[in-house]
């Protein structure tokens, strides 16, 4: 920066657009810009590896902010580095509809916004997998991969759940080029802190393994020695910087009354008066602006030096790690599969889909080295582990495979993380009950739009004897329900091998996998190369003649249907069986495709042991449904089917009801 500059001016510009923005606004939260301002300029001016010319640049550091709802903070530090076009205009349309600035920071939205955060507790999670990653591609691709990831974090991201699962998950795996700034000024929006919480965060982040230190947070100094101390560590790190929480204003700073609203013209006026700053709103004179932008500028040595570094690797690693950061599959992906399914075709097999998945994944793992398996401490169960995969432990990054522990929620958002950084394909795996721990960090994935692979198995009540505990009853419906979500439910294992090829390809959806525990039989006996799952719904066995019946069905259900479909032939009825891997995908179908599929036989049934919620676009509100009510029961799978009545002869019975009243 320039020696004329100070640090208290180049703080002051970040809280003077923060408070101008949303004073116009008359809506955000101007209090944390305000109080950490000092923090965030120590942070970018002195620390951050980053090029504001280059943002996408590989190996930059990473900077989260998890308290997203202090976006103005964010938003202000891009306009004032000079990255991804952020301009004046920009800020002064702050939470305005199509603005580059919405109300929280959204990923692939505005340039230089890493992750979407918001949701407390979220942003710090993510960039855990951030952070693995980094780890993980440095240990296959040696210099060129040398970057920290740095979090400003809230009073509400380390009261959040996930904050305990994620820090726990860091502190285990030594992540040590981890450093989480916290914005520890006391308050909340109900008021002290102290009204809800009395936990000391430094001493919770040292018992998880962290080194952790609680300094000023409105002294540079300060700042800088610890982020000095911190990069140096074996841990990762946690500084606590006591901050005053809408720093400036008059009456307002130090209380709640900072947090969430417009500071108002009087309390504004004030604070520019205690800051020293007599310029109009949104205005920055042309020194501050300048040393600024020299900071956005300073880190195009140390991209130089990168592109020098990545030109030296051999041309066939530089072509692996660019394809990969691409988000590229290998040239051999499609011939793998198609000879898989070949084999599949030639030797069908009866076999639950976990485990169809499974001998997938033996296939997929030697084939695309991104891809990541992992499992919440269910790995028996889930069946995601297979040989040509080591663990990742511990100091030890190598490996391509994750042992979470009993983290659902913390592995779902550092899945997140590890895709927004680039280089990986991941998946990870644990019961399908268990959506409702993981929701948050999902529905963040397909807002993002970003390629995450949830291998959910114990997919309904066919788990049988641990009972409704553990049987998903209305999981299918609720995660169909979240948009750009491909939730696929596989019959048998030529529609598991084409889902997993969908989820791979699609680098702009998350996809789940819902995969049974009992074995199935198989539904597709000839080889096809087509990918029938992709149009979401397809025939899988014709009506002999004119079709009276349509049965709709998915996963394990598919098979029942199919002994209905003999059911009814036997009573001279004739029926058509439609599979429907993913409802997702079939609503994205043509009128035309959606229509033939749906067919025009005048009686129709929808099979699916979960709720009835979203089949009635596809069998109509008139139509039969054979499922689930209520929750599950315990017991042996087959009799427990039985006992909900979701048998052939259920399905036959309610076809035939309909045929004999028509």
């Amino acid at each position: 920066m320039a020696p004329s500059v100070s640090h208290s001016s180049m703080a002051n510009a970040i809280r003077a657009l923060a408070m101008d923005a949303v004073e116009l606004a008359k809506s955000g939260h101007p209090g944390l810009p305000m109080g950490a301002a000092d923090v965030a300029t120590v942070l970018f001016a002195h620390v951050l590896k980053f090029d504001a010319a280059a943002p996408h640049w590989p190996d930059r550091d990473r900077f989260v902010l998890s308290a997203g709802h202090g976006s103005m903070l964010l938003y202000s530090l891009l306009y004032l580095v000079g990255e991804g076009g952020m301009t004046i205009d920009d800020l002064k349309h702050f939470r305005q509809v199509g603005s580059n600035t919405p109300g929280h920071p959204e990923y692939h939205h505005t340039i230089g916004v890493e992750t979407t955060t918001g949701p407390l507790g979220q942003g710090i999670s993510t960039a855990v997998g951030m952070a693995l990653a980094e780890r993980m591609l440095a240990a296959e691709f040696g210099p060129v991969v040398d970057h920290m990831t740095y979090v400003l974090a809230s009073d509400g991201d380390l009261m959040e759940g996930i904050s305990h699962e994620a820090i726990s998950i860091a502190g285990h795996l030594r992540l040590n080029k981890l450093i989480v700034l916290y914005d520890d000024n006391g308050i909340s929006i109900d008021g002290p802190l102290s009204l809800a919480d009395s936990v000391d965060q430094v001493k919770r982040f040292q018992a998880a393994n962290w080194n952790a230190e609680r300094i000023d947070g409105q002294d540079p100094e300060a700042i800088l020695h610890a982020i000095c101390k911190a990069q140096a560590s074996d841990k990762p790190s946690l500084i606590a910087c006591r901050t005053t929480i809408g720093y400036g204003a008059p009456k307002r700073a130090g209380t709640n009354k900072a947090h969430g609203e417009a500071l108002g013209a009087e309390e504004v006026a004030g604070a520019r008066k205690n800051l020293h700053w007599p310029y109009p709103p949104f205005e920055i004179p042309d020194e501050i602006l300048e040393a600024w932008r020299a900071v956005g500028r300073k880190g195009a040595v140390a991209h130089a030096a990168w592109k020098t570094a990545h030109a030296a690797l051999p041309m066939e690693r530089r072509a692996e790690f660019d394809r990969r950061l691409a988000g590229n599959l290998p040239r051999t992906f499609d011939a793998v599969v198609k000879a898989y399914k070949e084999k599949l075709a030639a030797e069908p097999v009866e076999i639950a889909t976990r485990k169809a998945s499974e001998a997938m994944l033996k296939v997929l793992a030697p084939a695309v080295p991104e891809l990541i398996t992992s499992s919440a401490d269910l790995t028996p169960s889930n069946n995601t582990k297979v040989e040509a995969t080591h663990d990742i432990s511990p100091g030890s990054y190598g490996g391509r495979y994750v042992h979470w522990g009993v983290r659902e929620h913390g592995m779902a958002a550092a899945l997140n993380g590890l895709a927004v950084h680039g280089g990986f394909a991941p998946s990870g795996a644990t019961f399908l009950v268990f959506t409702d721990y993981c929701r948050p960090a999902i529905r963040l994935a397909a807002l993002m739009g970003i390629r995450v692979i949830l291998v959910m198995t114990h997919d309904s009540i066919g788990l049988g004897e641990d009972g409704p505990t553990h049987q998903p009853i209305e999981h299918l419906a609720a995660l169909r329900a979240i948009p750009n979500l491909l939730v696929f439910r596989p019959a048998d294992s030529t529609e598991t091998v084409e889902c997993w090829e969908l989820a791979l390809k699609t680098t702009t959806s998350p996809s789940i996998l819902a995969l049974t525990r009992q074995n199935l039989p198989a539904v597709r006996r000839k080889m096809t190369d087509e990918n029938l799952c992709a149009r979401g719904a397809y025939e899988v066995s014709p009506a002999s003649g004119t079709a009276a019946v349509s049965l709709f069905a998915s996963g394990s259900e598919v098979s029942i249907a199919l002994d209905a479909q003999k059911l009814l032939g036997d009573e001279g009825v004739s029926a058509r069986v439609v599979s429907v891997p993913c409802m997702n995908l079939f609503d994205q179908q043509d009128e035309v495709y959606r229509r033939t599929v749906i067919g025009d036989a005048p009686i129709r049934v929808g099979v699916e042991a979960a709720v009835r919620q979203g089949w009635d676009p596809i069998i109509g509100v008139d139509g039969a449904f054979i499922g689930m009510s209520t929750f599950g029961a315990s017991g042996p799978y087959k009799k427990v089917y039985e006992h909900f009545g979701i048998t052939p002869q259920a399905v036959a019975a309610a076809a035939l009801r309909r045929h004999n009243l028509a």
